[in-house]
């Protein structure tokens, strides 16, 4: 067995959920943050395969640094656990290595953080080789510095208790070199697979254009795929349903092809092992010509996820990048003036539902006259015997007019400029100063 098999988390496990309310803790700064944040791991936790169980939280002027929450109070959430049948502290925050030893011997309890579970997460739905391998290399940077507090319980297989000095010392040391060694060869692989990718890319920049569907984790992204691509991804209503990049074909009548492609979500405090890991599947977002960025109108928090997604996107290097927003899930919306606020605020955005079908054709069109309007124009004149040419035009560009004169064939065309680079119609342009093109053609 692998030795990051070893350290996985036991599934079906009873859970409790710790956290704190502290001004000096951003994301943990106010009761409502608080809970909203409890809410979303209660979800993680479901994801993952874990029962959630009850709610243990300090209100603190300053934060411990030994075990986060006072010592005191670590003390009683371990008897209120134990007499709850909890059998697992997750804390709603990351937790340094020392931290989680010394919350482990305070409690009698594992202990693990929201970064073990998201990794967790990640590791159980991802399906593709390079996504696996991605997030086993975030998973396994991740694990390195924290085994010597997670080795008594992530490691029953051996048969062993909780072992402390001599063997399990050595044991810790064996393993830390042994994930080392997973590291590397998993980056070993990760480079041949970028590799392939990066010449896949390339065909697909120079053959079409794409549309990324981007934005926080749950928001309906695979939803608004399917209906506007008529396709039939994995669409559910769970945190991380969707980690593997999706590409579909938005509009099969329009030349070059329009891509749209459903991406891995966002989520608060996302491990940075993790954005790190994912630039490469996010490629397909840094590349796209256009980002959709969806948000769910009827979550409360929907102003943080905007966030969370435009700080992603800034990590990414991509914020400047044209975007498009759309609000989903407007059919779970119980506040009408929620709506009419928000449209005023992003008065350039979309209020849709992926269930109603002319919100989706008003979208679909939407995107694809967005792709049109950026194709340039060319007035072209091409002689009947330039036969070639006439089937370059014919498959691969977006033909506006066409017409027939005595010795040739008139187009106007409208095709991005990167493409018609590559057709070789540079002799056919007409010149500003010659005759319309309209006026040639035979009624």
């Amino acid at each position: 067995m692998k030795v990051e098999e070893e350290y996985k988390i036991p599934l079906g496990q009873k859970a409790g959920l710790v956290s704190l309310v502290c001004d000096k803790f951003e994301s943990h700064a106010t009761l409502p943050l608080m809970q909203a944040s409890l809410r979303e791991l209660r979800e993680l936790l479901r994801t993952l395969g874990l029962e959630p169980g009850p709610e243990y939280s300090q209100n603190l002027k300053q934060i411990n640094p030994a075990t986060m929450l006072g010592e005191g109070r670590i003390q009683e959430i371990g008897e209120e656990a134990k007499a709850d049948n909890v059998s697992i502290l997750v804390f709603d925050f990351e937790l340094t290595a020392s931290q989680v030893r010394n919350i482990k011997k305070a409690t009698g309890l594992e202990v693990v953080d929201r970064n073990t579970i998201i990794l967790e997460i990640f590791a159980m739905h991802a399906r593709t080789k390079e996504a696996r391998i991605q997030i086993e290399i975030s998973r396994l940077e991740y694990l390195l510095p924290r085994l010597s507090a997670m080795w008594g319980h992530f490691s029953k297989q051996r048969g062993g208790g909780r072992a402390v000095g001599g063997e399990g010392e050595q044991q810790i040391e064996l393993d830390r070199r042994m994930v080392r060694e997973r590291i590397r060869f998993y980056k070993k692989q990760l480079e041949e697979i970028h590799q392939t990718r990066e010449t896949q890319r390339k065909k697909r920049k120079d053959q079409a254009v794409t549309a990324a569907l981007v934005g926080y984790t749950n928001a309906g992204k695979s939803s608004l795929m399917n209906r506007l691509c008529k396709v039939n991804v994995l669409e559910e209503n769970k945190l991380f349903a969707t980690l593997d990049s999706t590409f579909r074909t938005l509009n099969p009548d329009s030349k070059p092809p329009m891509i749209m492609i459903d991406t891995v979500g966002f989520i608060q405090n996302l491990p940075s092992t993790l954005v790190q890991g994912f630039k490469t599947t996010l490629e397909s977002a840094i590349e796209a010509d256009l980002l959709i960025i969806v948000c769910d109108i009827s979550d409360s928090n929907y102003q943080k996820h905007l966030q969370v997604t435009q700080d992603v996107l800034k990590e990414l290097g991509i914020q400047d990048k044209k975007q498009l927003v759309v609000f989903n899930k407007k059919d779970l919306l119980n506040d009408p003036l929620r709506a009419r606020v928000i449209m005023r605020q992003y008065p350039q955005s979309f209020l849709v539902s992926s269930y109603d079908d002319q919100d989706m054709q008003d979208l679909r069109k939407h995107i694809i006259d967005y792709f049109l309007a950026q194709q340039d124009h060319y007035d072209l004149f091409i002689p009947y015997d330039a036969g070639d040419a006439h089937a370059r035009v014919r498959a691969n560009a977006n033909i506006v007019k066409s017409g027939s004169h005595e010795q040739g064939m008139f187009y106007r065309i409208r095709i991005p400029d990167f493409i018609f680079a590559q057709l070789g119609l540079g002799p056919y342009v007409l010149a500003p100063d010659q005759q319309k093109w309209e006026e040639k053609i035979e009624s």
